[in-house]
């Protein structure tokens, strides 16, 4: 069973005559005629009676034409779909991330990309922002976040919000720095940071700010290994608001100054300025905006 034979079934069963369902359907009559056999034949029962003024369907014919219709139906909404489909974009988007996804909206952000563009396949890569801002450079990625100011004129970026950041502060040392001023922070030991992550920028930034040279204890690349270091005791460090607050909560670390924001960094969303035009790069950029409600 063929659907231009189902159609020309249809054809004839609304025409009631086999030459008026030729024209209809730009046949000629002998190929109607013969579409109605070899579907009389695979049924294994007569669709019409044929008389002088044309035919007519048999009680098998009307039982069977709405479930011929249906499924015409079904091919015609199926030949939409995919008409529509044609024209969507498509392909694999190499996507850089840091940090915690929660923090990036990744789970919303992908599902609706996902929901928008069904033919796009998102791919993401975990690292932190220096190596984020190098593979988006080289183009190994088509985009990602980045934490910090963009130090570079080939790579754009779209600011999506500006994350806070606290002073966190070991318990045992609470009592002695809980209110005390940047000088005497300055005295403390601090959690030092890689050179390849973005806090390492932002805590260097910090310190010149307030003009303090603090000793350092160790170099470390990972928020949640900060986390486990203030709690031991180890220093101080600089935490994002949501999380110090998160732990402070419980009792494992105290904050400076009751949760005052230090500092307030931007978080991005980075890709090469010569894909501008690029409309793989509009739909991300698009779907951001929609998710971070920018306008």
């Amino acid at each position: 069973m063929e659907i231009y034979q189902l159609r020309t079934f249809i054809a004839v069963a609304q025409q009631g005559h086999l030459t008026q369902a030729a024209e209809l359907l730009h046949l000629s009559q002998p190929a109607v005629t013969a579409q109605i056999k070899a579907l009389e034949e695979e049924f294994g029962l007569p669709l019409f009676e044929r008389f002088p003024g044309g035919v007519q369907l048999t009680e098998a014919g009307k039982l069977l034409q709405p479930d011929a219709e249906h499924i015409l139906a079904l091919a015609r909404g199926m030949q939409n779909r995919a008409k529509a489909l044609a024209g969507e974009p498509k392909g694999k988007v190499k996507i850089g991330t840091i940090g915690v996804p929660a923090r990036l909206r990744l789970g919303s952000w992908l599902a609706h990309l996902r929901e928008k563009y069904p033919l796009i396949s998102a791919q993401t890569t975990h690292g932190i922002s220096v190596s984020v801002l190098n593979d988006v450079r080289k183009k190994v990625l088509d985009g990602g976040f980045y934490l910090g100011r963009n130090p570079y004129q080939n790579v754009t970026t779209l600011q999506l919000t500006e994350i806070g950041f606290c002073v966190a502060l070991p318990p045992s040392m609470a009592a002695d720095l809980a209110n005390a001023d940047w000088k005497t922070l300055g005295k403390a030991p601090w959690l030092g940071l890689s050179q390849f992550t973005s806090l390492a920028e932002i805590t260097q930034e910090l310190w010149r700010s307030q003009n303090i040279a603090p000793k350092i204890v160790g170099e470390f690349d990972e928020e949640a290994t900060l986390v486990e270091l203030v709690k031991a005791g180890m220093g101080v460090a600089i935490l994002a608001e949501r999380t110090a607050k998160r732990f402070a909560a419980d009792g494992s670390i105290a904050l400076w100054r009751g949760g005052e924001i230090a500092v307030r960094v931007p978080l991005q969303f980075i890709y090469s300025a010569d894909r501008e035009q690029d409309p793989l790069i509009a739909m991300l950029k698009g779907s951001l905006k929609t998710e971070w409600d920018l306008p």
